[in-house]
């Protein structure tokens, strides 16, 4: 007979247990607690938090997926509710979430867990270590994430809930966004691609985030692709906003996509946002892109131009690309390795549009990068650190220009941008993930909270933390 085994994980919370339940019975909140690395995938869902709620996701363990099918079977409102597992690779899985009163002010949230595994002792002696292993990663990823989105919630809590419309709402960027939105209290509207020209918005729309675009990193950059790739990003958004400006009720703020490559390839120069712009396909495409917004800027709406680096998530774009090759071995620099990435972590990436729709200061160029932005070789020291990986293969450029095209592999992988987010930084923004490698371990889920352990706060960065130069 299989034993039973028991876990327990206990992190003090930014927010009242009534608050930090209603985020947990949000719309949002599942896609928000399905950690990157897991892979899980959803394939139907039933019900809420309430008891006989199901949900039916897959999930990546090790090389296989896996199917897992779980049942609420216990709910108290404002307090607690508890899922069981009806089919999975556990022989039994009992998750109890208590949401307690903190005896200081705010609350705690403890999640405690029954299992047991199959094959009797036998699964033990096999499997014990690695499950509370995972348990351990899954937690540390969950009740950071909760701890960080509550406490960015309450820095507004004074504020109204936006009502919020997003284009490319299925991207990397808009997936993430709009479930940290609506966990929050803001109510979102996605709006499709081809309504761009003519969005069918109701009148109490009160932000737009668009992010609308065709993907610059699939294909060779072909005449066709180069037009398609200007052409959905600058009519796209002129469509847009001027729809916008004749709107009887204008949104209060538009959060328009942009990107680093708008200063071009400028070695080891600290970039900031007033600094003069670059050269080569990428910058004029950004160029151009961010001009779009005029008629939304001329008809009084607040435009804040998102300059977006390199965004690390193993769920998709950069990170994802290498982790097969990291995960192997294979991994090392690119090109030179002197040339620097601008990059950020995918929370702080939401966290950041989320600050620029709240903040009534915040308008025009606003770089969403880390205030440290590191150079190829040692990006990939750092993340062959991470995964316990030998980092010491390079890319030679000759292959990348080869592979991709010689314009594309210079644009995207050895161009140089030092991006500073000196707006965030000096507009209070605080970044969870300032340095690489925290963010690295977070998304990878390469952090452990032991069982009764409680989780630590995720370190921010203060505007006063400028970063030095660089040698």
């Amino acid at each position: 007979m299989a034993a039973t085994h028991h876990y327990l994980a206990r992190t003090r919370m930014p927010a009242s247990r009534l608050e930090l339940f209603a985020w947990f019975s949000r719309e949002g909140a599942f896609e928000r607690l399905a950690p990157p690395f897991l892979r899980m995938t959803e394939i139907r869902r039933e019900g809420g938090l309430e008891v006989g709620a199901r949900t039916a996701v897959t999930v990546q363990l090790g090389p296989a997926r896996v199917r897992l099918l779980a049942e609420h079977t216990a709910f108290k409102e404002g307090e607690s509710f508890v899922d069981e597992q009806v089919e999975g690779p556990f022989a039994r899985f009992v998750n109890e979430h208590r949401m307690l009163d903190a005896p200081d002010g705010g609350s705690l949230l403890e999640d405690k867990v029954e299992f047991a595994l199959p094959g009797g002792a036998l699964g033990d002696l096999a499997g014990e270590r690695m499950a509370r292993r995972r348990l351990a990663s899954l937690f540390a990823y969950r009740h950071a994430l909760i701890q960080a989105d509550l406490a960015r919630h309450q820095r507004f809590a004074q504020r109204p809930r936006l009502h919020v419309a997003i284009t490319g709402a299925g991207g990397l960027i808009g997936s993430s966004l709009i479930p940290f939105l609506t966990t929050g209290g803001h109510r979102v509207t996605r709006v499709p691609h081809r309504a761009l020209a003519a969005p069918e918005l109701s009148p109490d729309v009160d932000a737009v985030v668009h992010l609308a675009g065709a993907p610059i990193a699939e294909g060779r950059w072909t005449k066709e692709k180069k037009a398609e790739i200007l052409d959905s990003r600058v009519k796209g958004t002129r469509a847009l906003c001027e729809a916008l400006a004749k709107r009887e009720r204008k949104p209060k703020v538009l959060v328009s996509g942009s990107a680093v490559g708008i200063y071009g390839d400028r070695g080891g120069e600290s970039l900031i946002e007033s600094h003069p712009l670059g050269d080569g396909f990428l910058a004029d495409v950004c160029r151009e892109w961010e001009a779009a917004t005029a008629p939304a800027v001329e008809a009084g709406i607040r435009v804040v131009l998102l300059r977006t680096g390199i965004v690390l998530t193993p769920a998709g774009g950069a990170l994802k690309a290498l982790l097969p090759a990291f995960r192997a071995g294979l991994g090392g620099r690119v090109g030179a390795g002197t040339q620097f990435m601008s990059w950020i972590s995918l929370e702080d990436e939401v966290g950041l549009i989320h600050w620029a729709l709240m903040n009534e200061a915040v308008h025009g160029p606003l770089n969403a990068t880390a205030p440290t932005p590191v150079t190829s070789a040692e990006f990939a020291a750092a993340l062959g650190h991470v995964l316990h990986r030998p980092a010491i293969a390079p890319v030679p450029s000759a292959a990348l220009k080869l592979v991709l095209g010689a314009e594309k592999a210079k644009a995207m992988l050895l161009d140089s941008q030092k991006a500073i987010p000196e707006v965030a930084l000096q507009g209070g923004f605080e970044f969870l993930f300032p340095e690489l490698p925290a963010a690295l371990r977070f998304s990878l889920g390469r952090n452990r909270l032991d069982s009764t352990e409680t989780a630590p706060p995720l370190r921010a960065v203060a505007p006063t933390d400028l970063p030095a130069e660089r040698p």
